[in-house]
């Protein structure tokens, strides 16, 4: 049972983790832990907790609460947490835990919140370890990597576009658009898998605003958000400019909703498409009001709130991976990118007219994504005749790059399928 021991406990571990007091050095702010029912009263100042009283209290106020039974904190504090429990806004979308309060200090304090409450999973007395990093097995010395990069223009809308790719490998082209925030570096796992380049051309470009490719030149004087049309364009433009022969498109997360036009009006230009973590309709999982935020300025913000949308089984160092990505996107770009993810992508109409006769259609969606669950994926393939989807377990929304060698054992095999329809 939690009491002021355990309590006492999780402020003495804290208090050894400086980076923690650094993440959080701005943050001051008063948090109310609700378990079952008695109140935790917690101070936090400058990153650090400096007070912890036990309730009930007559009408204390704080900033933040967090309301939840003490069985739904003690699978959230698990060393490898069950779906569902694995990040605070998980178990508050899953309906786990109530969060109440001031959300602006909650958006503002994220980075150091997520990380102070996560650090009693140490304490889990069985744990489970997440999964080994390939990466640490690697050769040391100089070794090059077979990826190559380049720049091309194309018009899209009718103006020109300075866009940045990598590809590598030959054969059937496997054209991949990367998650929203972040760029083609998502994807340089698969560049460098032999099991797949050795059939699959594989291609990423950065869209416009992202990685190495340009903004337009009056990036200054507008607001980006991303729009559909603007969406399909560049990629079919992109796909024209270099000449591909039917690609297969293979999109995550925003990349993965954008599946849906392709195949239903370009349908005849691409032999299939793969959704990871796709779903024909939005699925929230933050309030649309912060959309606006300054908040959204910042990379380590950004970086915070997709945090939880990583599996615990990924390795940390792909996970850190993962996550820096978002701490180099420029200001802004996330939240114009949530634009078409939470507000303008809409296409369960466009899923009900896919012919997979001509562009056949996977899903894929990790077990631990909670802005797209895989039940949600599900239900849009049922939609679209001759769609197939699946379930990835202990994988989350970023499965190329959070846990690519658990991701490649659920991609290997649509590959091959594709492969065979190609080549029959």
């Amino acid at each position: 049972m939690i009491g002021m021991e355990w309590f006492e406990r999780w402020r003495a571990l804290a208090d050894t983790r400086p980076a923690l007091a650094w993440l959080g050095r701005d943050v001051t702010l008063d948090v109310c832990l609700r378990i079952d029912a008695t109140p935790w009263f917690m101070r936090i100042a400058a990153g650090r907790i400096v007070a912890i009283d036990a309730g009930p209290f007559h009408m204390r106020r704080s900033h933040l609460g967090f309301a939840a039974p003490e069985q739904n904190w003690m699978k959230f504090w698990r060393a490898i947490p069950p779906r569902g429990f694995h990040d605070l806004f998980a178990m508050s979308s899953y309906g786990h835990v109530e969060i109440s309060g001031d959300v602006d200090r909650l958006r503002g304090a994220l980075p150091f919140l997520k990380a102070l409450f996560e650090l009693p999973r140490e304490f889990d007395p069985d744990p489970a370890k997440p999964d080994p990093d390939p990466a640490a097995d690697a050769p040391a010395g100089v070794r090059f990597e077979p990826i190559r990069g380049g720049y091309v223009h194309y018009p899209i809308e009718g103006r020109p576009h300075r866009v940045y790719f990598e590809e590598a490998g030959s054969g059937i082209p496997l054209l991949c658009l990367h998650t929203a925030g972040a760029h083609s570096n998502q994807f340089r796992h698969l560049m460098c898998d032999p099991a797949i380049t050795d059939r699959f051309r594989v291609i990423a470009f950065d869209l416009p605003w992202h990685g190495k490719s340009n903004p337009p030149d009056d990036w200054m004087t507008q607001r980006y958000q991303l729009t559909p049309s603007f969406y399909v364009g560049a990629i079919v433009g992109f796909a024209d400019a270099l000449g591909l022969d039917r690609p297969v498109v293979m999109g995550c997360s925003m990349g993965g909703r954008v599946v849906f036009p392709l195949a239903a009006d370009h349908g005849d230009r691409f032999r299939a498409v793969i959704g990871l973590e796709a779903t024909d309709e939005p699925s929230p999982w933050w309030d649309d009001s912060w959309l606006g935020a300054r908040d959204f300025a910042s990379g380590e913000f950004c970086a915070a709130l997709v945090s939880g949308l990583c599996a615990p089984q990924s390795p940390p160092a792909a996970r850190a991976e993962t996550l820096w990505h978002y701490q180099q996107g420029g200001s802004y770009v996330f939240e114009g990118d949530m634009h078409f993810f939470r507000a303008d992508s809409r296409f369960r109409e466009h899923a009900g007219r896919i012919d997979t006769g001509r562009c056949a259609v996977w899903l894929l969606t990790g077990e631990y994504d909670y802005s797209c669950r895989a039940e949600n994926s599900a239900a849009t393939a049922a939609r679209i005749p001759g769609a197939a989807a699946a379930m990835m377990p202990g994988l989350g929304h970023f499965p190329m790059v959070e846990n690519p060698a658990r991701f490649r054992g659920h991609l290997l095999p649509v590959l091959d399928e594709i492969h065979r329809r190609s080549t029959s």
